[in-house]
């Protein structure tokens, strides 16, 4: 419960999208007597990678927030290999800070350097993604994805090409490394979501997104990354919306990846 307070405290600064403002005087009566809330889960047990992953729930669209921090991270290595060239300085501080510490600001300058939604679109057609679709202008955060589409993504960052029998990822196996690095050097306060399905004391490493709807007063909630449960490792995507408040939608991100990952360990 503390870790979950604590949370909700920094989280409606922290998930301020550029366009999107995070409350727009909603009535919290209002807010609940529309909520809707809904969640979907996608797990692919990543020692078996050629696999089908489980998805449970509808595979429909929802609102990134800030996982999309990941894809845009993705989009600027790889237009950095094809470059020929590895980051600036001035790139590995915005990404280490759009990815640890979920920086909005720095999120916003890597956007534009991708070349915005048309940027993002170009390098997820290379990465296999086929429903995600880049928000307008600088509101990277509404950008559109599915749970299916994020399993493509950890794939690519979290399979290796010696030990998968499918294509190997178009990212190298240096800016794999560097993307999973960041995704379990996580602050404080923001390690919630995916890893609740990890067994205690094991590795993790994820991405979180959270945001509140100006129009609805209503929070988006999600959660994406690699755990370890058995002797197995997972890459689990955990999308929901509707969510009265930032704390019973994390709750309910948590239980939804557990369950997931029961059930996928439970089939073998």
């Amino acid at each position: 419960m503390t870790l979950l307070l604590a949370i909700a405290a920094v989280g409606p600064a922290a998930a301020a999208v550029p366009g999107t403002p995070a409350r727009s005087g909603a009535d919290p009566a209002q807010a609940t007597a529309r909520s809707e809330a809904r969640v979907t889960t996608a797990v692919l047990d990543l020692d078996h990678p050629a696999d089908k992953p489980r998805v449970r729930g509808k595979d429909v669209p929802y609102d990134t927030a800030s996982i999309i921090k990941v894809d845009i991270l993705a989009a600027l290595l790889l237009q950095a290999q094809d470059a020929g060239r590895g980051l600036t300085e001035q790139e590995r501080t915005r990404a280490e800070a759009m990815i640890e510490r979920s920086d909005n600001d720095a999120a916003s300058a890597l956007w534009r350097e991708i070349g915005l939604a048309p940027g993002l679109g170009a390098v997820n057609k290379r990465l296999g993604l086929s429903s995600t679709v880049g928000g307008a202008g600088g509101t990277w955060g509404l950008t559109r994805t599915t749970v299916s589409d994020q399993i493509r993504l950890l794939r690519a960052v979290f399979t290796d090409d010696t030990t998968s029998s499918t294509s190997g990822s178009v990212l190298t196996a240096t800016s794999r490394s560097y993307i999973r690095t960041l995704m379990t050097r996580i602050a404080a306060g923001q390690s919630w979501g995916v890893s609740a399905a990890s067994d205690s004391g094991a590795g993790w490493a994820l991405k979180n997104g959270w945001l509140q709807r100006s129009t609805t007063g209503l929070w988006d909630i999600n959660s994406v990354g690699r755990v370890t449960s058995g002797t197995h490792h997972y890459l689990v995507a955990v999308l929901s919306d509707g969510n009265t408040s930032m704390t019973g939608g994390i709750a309910a991100v948590e239980h939804a990846a557990r369950t997931a990952v029961t059930s996928a360990r439970a089939a073998g």
